[in-house]
Parts: structure tokens; sequence; C-alpha cells
């Protein structure tokens, strides 16, 4: 069983350890997320997951952080 999403208004972790510049909106549920520069994703940790889970594994997420 999987733990539901926090509150949209709580950011993304990846978020919490980028600049501020690097930090924008999830693609889906508008979730503040590391968005730009070397590591960044269009969605939260929970958009890309819901969609792994809908379109396969073959769905990626860039987990690299400088």
């Amino acid at each position: 069983m999987t733990t539901p999403p926090p509150p949209i208004t709580e950011p993304d972790p990846s978020a919490l350890t980028c600049p501020g510049d690097k930090i924008g909106p999830c693609a889906v549920c508008r979730r503040k997320t590391r968005r730009y520069g070397l590591g960044g994703n269009p969605l939260c940790g929970w958009c890309v997951t819901a969609a792994r889970d809908k379109w396969g594994p073959g769905v990626r997420w860039n987990t690299a952080r400088p």
C-alpha cells in the first residue's frame, strides 16, 4: 500500500534541495518541484510515480542532483 501524497501546498522534496531559480510548477499538479537545470523534471515525484504506473517502466525520472 502506498502512502497518499501530501497536500499540494507542500513542495516536492527535490525543491527543498535546490536554488530558487531552478524551482517551477509540476506539469500535472502544479506543486513546486525542481524543474530546471541539471536533474530537473517537469513532474514531481508523486506525479511521475502515477505516470510510471500508467505507462510502464519506460517513464524515467532523473534523480541525479548536482
